[in-house]
This record gives C-alpha cells, structure tokens and sequence, in this order.
C-alpha cells in the first residue's frame, strides 16, 4: 500500500504534542460555562458539561490521548458520517444524491424551512432531514444490526452498543424529526415506513462512543478510507473524498463556515458533545465536551482545535510560509470576534 502522509506533514514529538494539545485543553475549559448541555433529549442533559477529551490519531506516530478520551458518549449527529459513508459504498452516488443534495443548508441541523419552501430534497446528508433520507436509502439494503456491527469496525471499539436509555428518551421527544420525516415521505424522498426509519435513525444517534473511537474513524478517512495498521479497505476513494469535502462544508451546520475558516479541519459534529475531525493525510481526531454552543456544537472542543490546529500543521490548507504574514493574526481576531465559534 503507497504511503499516503503529506510530505509536508512531520507531527511534532509525542511529548511536545502532548504538552501543545494540554495547554490547548486548558484554553478550552475556559469556554465550558458560556456552553450548555442539550437539554430537548432529557437523557443527554444529565450529561457533566465539564467534561473534556480529546484522542490525536496520526497517521504516523502515536496517538495522544488526554482528558475524558475514553468516557461513553452517543454519537448523535456524527453518526450520519458512517450512514453516509456506508450509502455511497451499498446504494451508490447516483442513488445517494437523487434523495439528498451536496449544499450547505445555512439553517439549523433540525430545520424544516429549507425543506419545505426551496427544494423538494434535504440540502445535504449531515443534517437531519439529509439523513433520514439516507437512512430511507440504508433500510432496503441493511439492519441496524449490520450498521452496528459496521461502526464496531470501522471505529476499532468493539464495545460501543446501544445507549437504550438515551434511545427510548429521543423517540419520546422527536415530534421535530417525525415532522421532517413525515414531510420527507410526502415529497416521495422517504419509501419506507416512516416510523421504522425514525427509530433506525434515531438508533444510529444513540451508539455510545467514545473520542477514541472517532479518532481511529478520522485516522481511517484520513487514510484515503484504508486502515494504517492492517492495510484493510474500508471504503472508495471516492466514498472518503464526498464525505471528506461535505465534513468541511456541512459538518458544523449553521457554523460550518466560519469553522472552515478558524480551524480548516473538517469536522462533524454531535450534540452529545463529540466531534470527528480528519486531518487528511495526517490524521484523525475525536474530540469530546458536552457543553454546546447555540449551532449545538462543543464550545470546548471547537476552541480545542481552534488553538492548535495550525501550530500542529492539521489544517487542511496548512502551509509553512504562512506564519510569516503577519496580518494573519489580525484576520483571525476579527473574524473570532463577531464568531459565536
């Protein structure tokens, strides 16, 4: 297997990384009190919103784990990363992007607006009517149990399971999602039965993870889909690079944006507080803190990669020469000022 780690990407040591990724962490924990826990599933507002961790997966090299990396969380929202990923790889891009668009929506993860009046199809797979498309899509072809036994694998956690308590609590509290779902099947986007994709949906939502877990997740995307360690194949080229570009663009929502242009990583988010970064060719990384800003993002773990993402050379545009433009600070000022981010 070719090597695929960018010539111009060296991880600085694993103690000096170390040292670079706490200092950020200590910047983070600054951010958790403008935060909150969501609160609209009751289960996952018993969450502790100090809690942070993050998992540093490079392709070569060894991982940095610091903070709560290994505390069990459900994957909410990242989890559309592995129903897009597994849609592209078992029905196929024409089929995928005849139910679902590529664009960013502009709106709220759970909105209906753009559904409704602009297009018959959701705007992209990562936000919630995208996704119950996909999941419409998935149910002809697999079982929860087959997508579970998929996340195991993929993620390199064979413990991660169903958080039944998180699920029962989420069905009680989907009218919004049911809305959408409802709204799907009478544009003819959604052929299965409504109330069986809402409950696959909202079962992917509820596997408990880990930042671990989604840092060998990353690693993998980062790896043109191929495992490091094994060599194994976990998706195309193709399926890793749609859902690579979609991350960056889509991945935070409303904030994707201004994300894309502070960090450079993309990323997906949850409102369990986990977030899946891929460094490309460089690596993967999870990221863990409950406590949301008003996108429903991490606040402590945006401002976590936020901090280091270009002293660590993982943003995506990462270049050496651009420390020596001087005005680049005050760019960056600007924009974190009118940012919520």
């Amino acid at each position: 297997m070719p090597n695929t780690v960018d010539r111009h990407y060296e991880l600085r040591e694993t103690e000096k990384a170390t040292e670079i990724i706490q200092k950020a962490m200590d910047l983070a924990r600054e951010e958790i009190p403008y935060g909150k826990v969501a609160t609209y599933i009751p289960e996952l507002g018993k969450a502790d919103p100090h809690q942070l961790g993050i998992c540093m997966y490079p392709l070569s090299g060894d991982k940095v784990c610091l903070g709560d990396y290994n505390v069990r969380f459900t994957m909410q929202s990242v989890s559309k990363v592995l129903m897009l990923i597994a849609g592209l790889e078992i029905c196929g891009i024409k089929r995928m992007f005849e139910k679902v668009g590529a664009e960013p929506s502009g709106e709220a993860f759970n909105s209906l607006v753009e559904l409704d009046l602009n297009d018959s199809r959701p705007y992209n797979p990562l936000i919630n009517s995208g996704a119950l498309a996909v999941c419409g899509l998935l149910m002809l072809e697999v079982s929860f149990q087959d997508m579970l036994r998929f996340a195991r694998e993929i993620c390199s956690d064979q413990d991660i399971e169903l958080n039944q308590d998180v699920f029962e609590s989420e069905m009680k509290n989907c009218s919004r999602n049911k809305s959408i779902a409802y709204l799907l099947e009478s544009k003819g986007i959604i052929t299965t039965d409504v109330e069986d994709t809402l409950r696959f949906y909202t079962k992917m939502c509820s596997l408990n993870v880990t930042a671990e877990s989604l840092a060998n997740l990353g690693k993998k995307l980062a790896n043109d889909g191929v495992c490091a360690l094994s060599g194994k194949r976990f998706m195309s080229s193709r399926t890793a690079r749609i859902v690579k570009t979609l991350m960056l663009t889509c991945g935070m929502y409303d904030g994707s944006g201004t994300f894309a242009i502070t960090v450079g990583i993309p990323t997906k988010s949850g409102v369990g507080g986990g977030l899946l970064s891929v460094s490309d060719k460089r690596a993967g990384i999870g990221v863990f803190g409950p406590a949301l800003d008003t996108k429903g993002n991490s606040i402590a773990g945006c401002r976590l990669l936020r901090e280091r993402s270009n002293e660590l050379r993982l943003n995506l545009f990462y270049n050496p020469e651009w420390n020596k433009d001087s005005r680049d600070g005050n760019v960056m000022a600007e924009i974190r000022k009118n940012s919520i981010i």
